[in-house]
């Protein structure tokens, strides 16, 4: 158990997909792993209640699979004792994971300048860093001091596409509004103009899953197709990393 990995799990106080948080946690859980969850101010989160609503009421929310893992990770004592995003020492852990999320709460955690530059730390150290969806953005506006450039700049990557944002919106403006438009640019557009080279971005193809993996950093776009591979790919190469595998 000693040698097993110490993943960091920041999250905003509300609004975040409870899938994209959780099943990633239950995977590596069930590996062995320790988990530290971090919240701005030390306050216990708590997912976007849209999203527990379930996949139709929600809608678009939660699958059973999420809501299994949510509920399990929420009873989690480590979930209960978040630290501070000020008190994270990036040291301390050998991954992080960055969750997505779509409605207003998200920007707490995607606009934290503290938070960005953890991150740079995780790089900087040669940590394992996971990001789906949303969390792309915190890793798009985590900026090396060292070279000006994004921690993405280098890296092939993924994220939230334009077409799954689209869809998102336009399934749910009758009824929920702009809540799936969490910024008027989309999430692919900013992860793209992070990277020294558009190239490096893929997309994947719908309905199949897509996870990128380049060196320490593994990616996805979206709870609904990727969650379980995502989660996978990420643990796997933590371990492996770690001389695990």
């Amino acid at each position: 158990m000693q040698n097993k990995p110490h993943v960091l799990i920041p999250l905003p106080d509300t609004d975040f997909d409870p899938t994209e948080s959780a099943t990633p946690w239950r995977v590596c859980a069930e590996r062995g792993w320790r988990a530290t969850f971090a919240t701005e101010h030390g306050k216990v989160a708590a997912a976007d209640h849209r999203l527990l609503m379930g996949f139709l009421r929600g809608p678009l929310g939660a699958g059973a699979m999420g809501l299994r893992d949510y509920k399990r990770m929420t009873e989690a004592p480590e979930y209960q004792k978040p630290i501070r995003y000020d008190e994270i020492n990036a040291a301390d852990y050998d991954a992080i994971l960055l969750t997505g999320g779509h409605a207003p709460g998200m920007k707490q955690f995607l606009e934290s300048k503290v938070l960005q530059e953890k991150v740079v730390d995780f790089f900087k150290q040669d940590k394992g860093v996971g990001a789906m969806c949303h969390g792309l953005l915190v890793l798009a506006r985590a900026i090396d001091p060292s070279t000006g450039k994004s921690v993405l700049y280098d890296y092939k990557t993924t994220s939230l596409t334009r077409e799954l944002e689209q869809i998102g919106y336009a399934s749910t403006f009758w009824l929920l509004g702009r809540r799936f438009r969490t910024y008027d640019a989309y999430v692919e557009d900013e992860t793209r103009a992070a990277l020294k080279d558009t190239r490096q971005y893929s997309k994947g193809l719908m309905p199949f899953p897509h996870v990128v993996v380049d060196r320490n950093l593994v990616t996805s776009r979206y709870w609904l197709f990727d969650a379980l591979p995502y989660s996978i790919a990420f643990a796997e190469m933590v371990e492996r990393r770690k001389g695990l595998l």
